[in-house]
């Protein structure tokens, strides 16, 4: 007998939903199907989660880090994004300008939402380790838009870049995903600003389920999904609007630097 999963996602953008129709109609006829629940924000879905209202959820990496929390580890991640694996944080000033990270000291750097590994929490980490405190070293400035999405939107990068570009701030941190987009979309004027700093590689999105899961079932889904292949057109339309090219099984190692800034920062204590 076919079996249904529900699976969460957020709704960051408008193109969320093709992406899930897509999938869901992917699933049809699977021997494990699916079906999909689109939430506002990161919190009501790692509380679906928890609750047992969904099966699976499409998380951030900081929303993975809090359900690990809530389960003390016995959550499962299932799969990941091939692009998921290595993400970077990239810091951004105006071109020519700087040629160093230890340059960010004295001056002003613009982060984006608090929830954004990417352009928040991650920096943040990371120039700690450089040596550089910041909010005494580096001067803060932090642009909270679209809290509750982890910086999905991409609009307080945008913000970050934005107050760069108009003098508030020397420098901003962005995904270096999110850069690229920025650039080929035009978004970024031409020879103004460039990036000078590369973070190290730490892990993004992957689909988490509870423990209560079915193993057998979910090995099931697993193994559907990873058999999207980006050499069929109608499978490569789904795949590049979620920016893969290839499903990976699970891959945690990736995660440390992230467990570790939560801690260091106090995140999860504020859910």
């Amino acid at each position: 007998m076919t079996q249904e999963l529900m699976l969460g996602a957020v709704a960051y953008d408008q193109k969320v939903v093709p992406i899930w129709e897509g999938i869901r109609e992917y699933f049809r006829g699977a021997p494990v199907e699916m079906d999909v629940v689109l939430f506002l924000n990161y919190e009501a879905q790692v509380n679906a989660l928890l609750a047992g209202k969904i099966d699976i959820a499409w998380n951030t990496n900081l929303a993975y880090v809090r359900t690990f929390h809530a389960t003390h580890g016995a959550c499962r991640v299932l799969a990941l994004r091939d692009t998921d694996v290595a993400f970077f944080t990239i810091l951004v000033g105006r071109a020519g300008a700087f040629s160093g990270v230890e340059d960010v000291r004295g001056r002003t750097l613009a982060l984006g939402s608090a929830d954004s590994a990417q352009a928040a929490i991650m920096p943040v980490h990371y120039l700690t380790q450089q040596g550089l405190r910041p909010g005494e070293d580096v001067t803060l400035l932090r642009f909270d838009s679209d809290v509750g999405k982890h910086g999905d939107t991409g609009r307080s990068e945008r913000e970050a870049l934005a107050a760069v570009l108009d003098g508030r701030a020397d420098v901003a941190a962005v995904g270096a995903a999110s850069w690229d987009v920025f650039v080929r979309t035009g978004e970024v004027p031409p020879g103004q600003l460039a990036p000078f700093w590369t973070s190290p590689p730490y892990s993004h999105c992957n689909f988490t389920a509870m423990p209560s899961l079915n193993a057998e079932v979910a090995d099931a889904w697993v193994t559907h999904l990873r058999a999207m292949d980006w050499q069929q057109p109608e499978h490569r339309r789904i795949l590049e609007l979620e920016g893969l090219r290839e499903w990976l099984g699970p891959h945690v190692d990736g995660y440390a630097d992230v467990f570790a800034a939560v801690e260091e920062q106090g995140i999860a204590a504020r859910w």
